[in-house]
């Protein structure tokens, strides 16, 4: 399922009064339940998304609190990778410059790997996600000033 929809699907439940919403589509199953996740699976055998969730971060709750600067959030919900590769150095390191359009990770949703590019040009001030942790649509991942 296309990960648009599915955002729009978890954006209906949030503004609705709907508890629960379950779409199956071809062999693929995808089902919401409103303070609890979504799980997308096969129609045959149901396995739960890592770490994902209905709510979107609405603030940036845990943020160190002396760090000021641009937060890159995160675009979808998946696992949080650092470096493109297990055994490869990270994309981006704390005190490093980067450049709008840049990739400083990686996040995995549904077995593909999407590359995150910067959404703005400075130094890394912070990385708020640990390698191989789950994220949540707009999540904070890092602070760049």
């Amino acid at each position: 399922m296309d990960l648009r929809k599915l955002k729009k699907l978890i954006d209906l439940v949030q503004e609705s009064g709907v508890a629960e919403l379950e779409i199956t589509e071809g062999e693929e199953k995808v089902r919401i339940v409103k303070g609890g996740g979504v799980s997308i699976a096969p129609a045959a055998a149901p396995v739960a998304a890592p770490g994902a969730a209905v709510a979107p971060a609405a603030s940036a709750p845990g943020l160190p609190a002396a760090q000021e600067g641009h937060i890159v959030k995160a675009p979808m919900v998946g696992t949080f990778y650092r470096a493109p590769a297990p055994d490869a150095k990270p994309f981006v390191e704390v005190g490093q410059a980067v450049k709008e359009g840049e990739p400083i990770c990686t996040i995995e949703a549904m077995k593909l790997m999407n590359e995150i590019e910067a959404d703005a040009s400075g130094t890394v001030k912070a990385v708020l996600v640990e390698n191989g942790q789950p994220v949540e649509y707009g999540q904070p991942l890092f602070i760049i000033a």
